[in-house]
């Protein structure tokens, strides 16, 4: 896929970078499963996040380091240069300001890391983005923060593309929704541009027990106590339906929260042999469609949940960059063309 644009990468800088899903997802070069995801021709040379947690799994398991810093605190111009910029930013506290025309604020500091990406592609205006978030953006604030927020790329100088995914219908075991925005600076990279089709079709998605490690089952430490089965079954009827998982489907969303995961909470968890049982990190990354080889045993299993569930899956993540990859293709052979009538008229 390299020799797309020769021995030259495309550089790549990477906000809010976490464990570094996104940043494995574009790079390339890993196996899931069985499969190997090739190489493709991008480099990231920055990467930052303010997790110092998951930022030591990144640096254990990436040749270039990320910065543990707030993307509060970078300064757009000292930004190396680079050709796409990454960026998972946080959505929970957008808001709508009452004013005439009204304009997209935020509640809280969290709000703000937004618009400090937009700060760096209007500083920095690389060739392309790639934002992602929870489905929850598209309906925010009755659905008008992400018009706003699309509206705000567009004056950084970009056209957009944006489409809500199911990484489940990509090879990951997973149903996990999110937004994927693709921004372009040049209009014709916009208008070659298409999302990937989906990949698991006919019935051929990824099953969760195929990530399942069978050895967890006869370990108790990942089962859940009778007191917290008792607990569950005093309110069951006040519960959300559904948290046991079905072995031979894609599993439930795995968030954060899987550190602290209780059967009154919503968060997905196994029945083996009639008792409840919590996931592994290992099989957490694993539903994430991290290889077996991606290092998490560096920090306590705590923060390794709450790295992997913020990540993005690596392997939807490597489907979007592919489909990217075909506009340097369409791009490449248009240069050949021109150099050929060139060297035809000389």
């Amino acid at each position: 896929m390299a020799e797309i644009i020769g021995s030259k990468k495309l550089k790549v800088a990477s906000l809010f970078c976490g464990c570094g899903g996104m940043d494995l997802g574009i790079q390339g070069n890993f196996s899931f499963l069985g499969k190997h995801f090739d190489a493709l021709p991008f480099e990231v040379v920055y990467a930052a996040d303010n997790d110092k947690y998951a930022t030591t799994i990144y640096n254990s398991n990436f040749i270039h380091k990320c910065e543990l810093k707030d993307v509060r605190d970078i300064i757009p111009s000292q930004v190396p240069d680079h050709d796409i910029l990454l960026g998972g930013f946080p959505c929970q506290s957008f808001s709508i300001s009452a004013q005439n025309p009204p304009r997209l604020g935020y509640k809280d500091d969290r709000g703000k890391l937004f618009f400090e990406m937009v700060n760096v592609l209007k500083e920095k205006q690389p060739r392309f983005f790639i934002g992602e978030n929870v489905k929850g953006l598209l309906s925010a604030n009755k659905g008008k923060a992400f018009p706003m927020i699309v509206k705000e790329f567009e004056k950084a100088g970009y056209y957009i593309h944006h489409k809500l995914l199911n990484a489940s219908e990509y090879g990951v075991p997973q149903k996990r929704e999110r937004v994927f925005i693709v921004g372009f600076r040049e209009f014709d990279d916009y208008f070659n541009f298409r999302f990937p089709n989906p990949q698991t079709l006919n019935g051929s998605k990824i099953k969760l027990k195929q990530v399942i490690d069978k050895k967890a089952n006869k370990d108790d430490k990942w089962f859940f106590s009778q007191k917290a089965v008792d607990g569950m079954l005093r309110v069951r009827e006040k519960m959300n339906k559904g948290r046991v998982q079905d072995l031979n489907q894609p599993c439930n969303t795995i968030s954060s929260h899987l550190a602290k995961v209780s059967l009154n909470g919503t968060d997905p968890v196994l029945m083996i042999d009639e008792r409840y049982r919590r996931f592994t990190p290992r099989e957490a990354a694993s539903i994430q469609s991290f290889p077996e080889s991606f290092k998490l045993d560096i920090v306590s299993e705590n923060r390794q949940y709450r790295a992997i569930g913020n990540a993005v899956p690596p392997v939807l993540m490597w489907h979007v960059a592919h489909a990217l990859t075909k506009n340097l293709t369409l791009e490449t052979k248009t240069k050949k063309k021109k150099l050929n009538k060139q060297l035809a008229e000389v």
